[in-house]
């Protein structure tokens, strides 16, 4: 009898582990970013007239309206934009891949959160980088408000954390005060891109929601480090939210990390990128005043 209970024991406990390690899941998010405004754009080139500019913005708009898929198990995840076609007559596709890497798509972001490893692969100006770091950490504080996404019962965490100078989707409209101190700074100086009035903050507070009913350390981009899985992200412009979970499907999705580019950490990348974005600037600055197009050389 003894040894019968134990050998059920032992059975259960084997079915538990087993099922722990072919728990597998996928989760869809809808990523929107609000739209910067680009009347700096019409400052600096008469040539753009408001219909021109409303209709950049509409595009704009479009371009931060993402879907990503999360297919993550206990450790590991995968994090990939879903590729969308551009509508008739419009040609946002390479706008679009030239974009990507600036506002938060392209390639595939793999974490595992027991490494804590992320690896993302990134083509950025014709090249291919596949950066590899540690994950960031957040001091995430606990709240007690709750609400519930997709029928899943959410709790309220909060985070501050430092902006990244490579991300497009955190630039801030400058207040009116340094707008006045450029422009006297620059009295002989025509703007000519919309980047003078924008710009990037130190830090950003980050306000998650997560599932314990879903007890992975997992969430959408590098978010992670909540005892449940994050269904939405919000920091004041962009806001990442879960709109489908599927736990365990029949058929499983193999989670590994991307291999292709030239190995970079991401301080490496980021300094690339800050290079390439100067470039521009200066140059869009130099064509614009002889009322030539903007132009980036590779």
């Amino acid at each position: 009898m003894k040894k019968t209970l134990f050998y059920m024991l032992l059975m259960l406990v084997f079915v538990k582990v087993q099922a722990q390690k072919d728990f597998q899941g996928m989760a869809v998010y809808e990523s929107k970013t609000q739209a910067p405004k680009m009347d700096g754009l019409r400052a600096g080139n008469r040539d753009i007239t408001p219909e021109m500019q409303k209709t950049m913005e509409e595009r704009m708009k479009t371009m931060l309206e993402k879907t990503f898929v999360l297919n993550f198990d206990k450790s590991t995840s995968t994090y990939k934009e879903e590729e969308k076609l551009d509508a008739p007559g419009q040609q946002n596709g390479g706008m679009r891949i030239m974009m990507n890497s600036f506002m938060g798509g392209g390639g595939t972001f793999y974490k595992d959160v027991k490494t804590k490893k992320y690896t993302v692969d990134k083509e950025f100006m014709g090249k291919e980088f596949l950066v590899i770091d540690s994950l960031p950490k957040f001091n995430w504080k606990l709240e007690s408000e709750t609400k519930q996404i997709g029928g899943y019962n959410c709790y309220k965490a909060t985070a501050v954390r430092e902006a990244s100078k490579t991300d497009f989707r955190n630039f801030r409209p400058k207040n009116q005060d340094n707008k006045k101190d450029d422009v006297k700074k620059t009295t002989t100086e025509k703007t000519t891109n919309f980047e003078d009035s924008f710009e990037i903050p130190k830090e950003i507070v980050i306000t998650a929601w997560y599932s314990p009913e879903i007890p992975i350390n997992q969430g959408p981009e590098n978010y992670w480090g909540l005892p449940g899985l994050i269904l939405e992200i919000n920091d004041g412009k962009t806001v990442i939210l879960c709109s489908k979970i599927v736990l365990n499907a029949k058929d499983k999705v193999v989670i590994k990390a991307p291999a292709k580019g030239k190995e970079v950490t991401q301080k490496e990348y980021d300094e690339t990128v800050i290079k390439k974005m100067e470039e521009f600037r200066e140059m869009n600055r130099g064509r614009g005043a002889n009322g030539g197009p903007p132009m980036i050389r590779q």
